[in-house]
């Protein structure tokens, strides 16, 4: 397989069809949460579908996040001074994990790799930056997201 022919995550993932049922999904798990529904209250009904955006953009499809909703400038705004706990960002990560099996997004390790590994960097920049007195970068590109590669092994 050449590197021209190596599908995006977003493509692998089954593209945006795919990612807004897996936000929709997560958002039916969320707002029954106990621990995170509360930071969810006050949402927007199409929140799950710009989060979908989001998602799609990072993996490598359109980005509509940047042209519909001001790309990452936006999304920092959105986790300001929100003060998200350890036990809540955790709780974001098994809860989209689970609504990623609900779904029946690609189940293979190598995107579920890659799919946690920008899960888990995702989320720990939401915390970083919903501290209070947090001064995050403001302007910055929304991150891309790939395949990684596994670190060579030397015997």
């Amino acid at each position: 397989m050449t590197k021209e022919s190596v599908p995006t995550l977003y493509e692998w993932a089954g593209g945006a069809e795919a990612l807004e049922r897996l936000t929709d999904a997560f958002y039916r798990q969320v707002k029954r949460d106990d621990l995170i529904g509360p930071l969810f209250e006050h949402m927007d009904a199409d929140h799950p579908r710009y989060v979908a955006m989001w998602l799609g953009e990072v993996f490598g499809g359109h980005e509509r996040y940047t042209e519909e909703r001001g790309g990452y400038p936006h999304m920092l705004s959105m986790h300001l001074r929100k003060a998200i706990t350890e036990p809540q960002r955790r709780r974001w990560i098994n809860l989209l994990m689970d609504a990623a099996d609900e779904v029946g997004l690609p189940d293979d390790p190598e995107f579920r790799a890659a799919f946690a590994g920008y899960v888990e960097w995702g989320t720990r920049l939401a915390l970083h930056n919903s501290r209070p007195g947090a001064q995050p970068v403001t302007h910055a590109p929304v991150p891309r997201w790939g395949w990684g590669v596994a670190p060579p092994y030397t015997p």
